[in-house]
Order: structure tokens, then sequence, then C-alpha cells
């Protein structure tokens, strides 16, 4: 195999000795140290790979390493104790070693056509299994992207390149490696891995890896919902997530992932356009900055605000007599039953996303002892930080988000002093249906 440099084609890898790059085994976690001097003294080669070498190289903190073997699958767990074999589409091994997972993948190779029970592909080109092994060349060759198809080699402590990927990173391009289009295809969720990685490092992304992303979201479609909730979460959870989100727009793929948000992103209310979401993904950013937590409920929360509230509107007016309690409970069912067919939402958020909505009429409330029984919901922060971004963006009163602010903040006596000024709202009665009478002789 070959890369091409100016017009030299080039079929030797590039050795960048220890004095020559900045990674030290400092850096790198004892775990996947013990796993790399384990498999070289068992007699495999192995490998440090992907995004935690990119990241050594960058002064970055990596947040897992990986490593590649030639090791099989088997000889792994058979190696490890604390090892396990998982995935049908890429056959790993994980080794755990307490809360750190060191991920080991064997060596990828080219398929020759014998082994088509280990390589499947769709009729769109989409790699449905693909579990042929090759050599350390091969398996270069097979990685999505130049900056993570840098091996750290634990015989020497070089730096093995065989795709141009130091180049890249000194230049701070991100570059498909092989055909762009045939590698989306392959896999379509190395659009979103482009995005993630370009806003994440401050990389461009290189004019031929770009341009197929404008024509393939729909590729997107085909992906299980439950892995793009995962994708979802790597995307806006990693502490860059207004430049994601600005790339996702740019290249028409959060479309694709919250179509219902991006519909309602495109209007304007009172000739204003809707900010809440970019607010949201700067409030993320900002918490994840200082170390402070940021669920998915709430994050789903903040993505999918604007579709259900919309909605709940529609519905109010639409029927005589609903309240905008009910409407706002059936516009949250019908959203996220939508949502789900993009991405998945576990019911482990999907509910205190929707309690998040539901606590907004409630702070409305501000007499007698319902704001001292929110102060101990268990969602009360949430929906809290919630009506903040909604005060901010321009949703709901400043005045509201001012007072619960004080609210909390202040003593006992100064609490009931508030409630005493706070101004009265009525609370939303259930409209009551009619019932039906039965006939005579209908059974109980």
């Amino acid at each position: 195999m070959t890369r091409i440099e100016g017009n030299q084609a080039i079929s030797e890898p590039v050795t960048i000795p220890r004095p020559e790059h900045v990674i030290s085994r400092v850096n790198i976690s004892e775990n996947a140290l013990k796993v790399l001097y384990r498999l070289k003294q068992a007699g495999f080669q192995a490998y440090l790979v992907g995004g935690g070498v990119r990241d050594l190289l960058l002064g970055r903190e990596p947040k897992d390493f990986d490593i590649a073997t030639i090791a099989s699958p088997e000889e792994v767990r058979a190696l490890f104790r604390n090892s396990r074999l998982i995935g049908r589409r890429f056959l790993l091994a994980h080794v755990r070693f307490g809360n750190e997972i060191i991920e080991v993948a064997t060596f990828r190779g080219q398929s020759d056509g014998s082994d088509e029970e280990q390589l499947v592909q769709s009729d769109e080109g989409r790699l449905l299994r693909d579990n042929v092994f090759g050599t350390l060349e091969e398996d270069a060759w097979r990685r999505d992207f130049t900056i993570n198809a840098l091996y750290y080699n634990i015989e020497d402590f070089s730096v093995v390149d065989y795709v141009g990927g130091m180049t890249d990173l000194k230049a701070g391009t991100l570059r498909m490696i092989g055909d762009p289009e045939r590698r989306y295809r392959e896999d379509p969720v190395r659009m979103l891995r482009a995005v993630r990685f370009a806003a994440k490092l401050g990389f461009r992304i290189h004019a031929e890896t770009e341009a197929p992303i404008f024509e393939l979201g729909h590729l997107l479609d085909d992906i299980s919902p439950s892995r793009l909730f995962d994708e979802t979460l790597k995307l806006f959870l990693s502490g860059n997530a207004v430049a994601t989100f600005e790339l996702l727009r740019h290249y028409r793929l959060f479309e694709r992932l919250f179509p219902a948000t991006e519909e309602a992103l495109s209007m304007e209310e009172n000739h204003f356009p809707l900010t809440l979401v970019s607010r949201a993904m700067e409030n993320t950013d900002q918490r994840i900055a200082v170390g402070k937590p940021v669920t998915p409920a709430f994050l789903y929360a903040a993505l999918l605000w604007e579709p259900t509230r919309r909605l709940a509107q529609q519905m109010e007016q639409a029927e005589a007599g609903l309240t905008w309690l009910q409407a706002l409970h059936a516009a949250s069912s019908l959203t996220v039953s939508r949502q789900a067919k993009c991405t998945s939402i576990p019911k482990r958020f999907s509910v205190p996303m929707r309690e998040i909505w539901a606590m907004q009429s409630r702070l409305e409330q501000r007499s007698g002892k319902r704001p001292l029984r929110l102060l101990e919901h268990p969602r009360f922060r949430a929906s809290y930080d919630f009506l903040l971004l909604r005060a901010e963006s321009g949703e709901a009163p400043a005045e509201l988000a001012q007072w619960w602010t004080r609210f909390q903040d202040t003593d006992s006596d100064q609490q009931h002093a508030m409630l005493q000024e706070a101004p009265v709202t009525k609370t939303s009665k259930r409209r009551r249906r009619p019932r039906k009478r039965r006939p005579n002789g209908a059974g109980a």
C-alpha cells in the first residue's frame, strides 16, 4: 500500500523517534501501559492508537486510551482475566481496571472475498460487520481520519505514521483516509465524527473530506436511534457544544438528528430568532469547563423545548377548554414519540425531561406555600436553571427568574415576606370530560 505526498508515492511508514515527539509514558494511563507491556511480553505487537495518541501529541489530556494489536480477540481474552469480548459489528476486547476500561482491537485487514461471514455490507455500502483481521499497515489505512491513525510503539517509544497524520496534525487539518464518499457510506456516523473532531480540536475539515457531507446527511436515517443518541451525547457533552451545534447546522446534519427543532429554529418570534438552544449550548460548555455536571435530560429538554412549546400552543388554541398543562403534556408525548425515530431517549432521561418542562408552569405560582414546597422538589434545581435559560432568551419573564434567584438565596423571614408580596397566579384546573351514559343493559 502507498500514500502520496506531492508527486511521490511512499510505501514505507514515517517513524518519529522518541526525541522528536512529545509523548511521555508519564502521561499515559498506568493501566494502558500494563496492557501494552503484557501483550509485548506475550510476543504480540501492540500499539497505543487513535485519539489518545492524537491528544498526547497536541499536549491535551486524553479521555481514554485505545490499543491495537496483532493478537486476536480470543488471545486477548485468554491473556487478561479481567477482560470481556464485546461487539458484533466490530469484535473488541474490553480490559477493565476498576472504573477504567482499556479497549483492545485486533488490527483490521482488507477482505479478499473469501471471508464473507466476517465482512458484511448493505446495498448502500454500509458496513454491517467487519471482523477481517490484518497487519499494522492495513489497520492504519482502515481507520477514519489521518490524525487518528498514529501509533505509539511501546517497543522503542516511537510514533509510526502510514497516512500522513503528523503532517495534518501540525497543519490543523482533518482529512479522511481513502475516498471520503465511500468511507461515509460505509459508516455515516463518520460525518458526525468529522464535525465533533473539527469542533473539539479547532481543525479545518479538508475540502475533499467536507464536500460529500452536504449531500450524504440522509444516510444517517439508516443508523439506529440508540447509536445516534450515544453520538449526540458525545457531540454536545464534550465541552464544545456551541461550535458543534454551529457546524452541524452548517452541514445540514442537525436536521437529521433533531428535525422538529430545526424546523422551529427556522422561524422567528416577534421578529426575533429563537435563541434558547444556542444559549443552552453556551451554558453546557460553561458548566463542563468548571467541572459541573450536565445531564442528558437537561440537554434534551433544551433541544426539544421549542418544538414542544409550539405544538402545545397549537393544541391549546385548537381545542376549546384545554388547559396549558394538558396541552403541554400531550405535546410532550408527541414530541418524544417523534424524536425517538431519530435519536432514542431512554426513559431514565425522558421522564425527568418532561418534569422539567411541566415545572415551568409551577414556577409561575408564587403564592401560598407552593414555592416552599417547590424548593424541596428533586427537579427544582434543573427546572430553575431551565427557567433562567428561557428568561435569557426572552421567552420567560426576567422578573420571574430574578424572583426565584432571590427566593432560594434568602432566609426564612425574607422568604415569607416575598410570598406576601408575590402576585397571585390562578392555577389551571383540569377540565373534566363528561361521562358517557351507558345504554340500558350495558355491563359494568
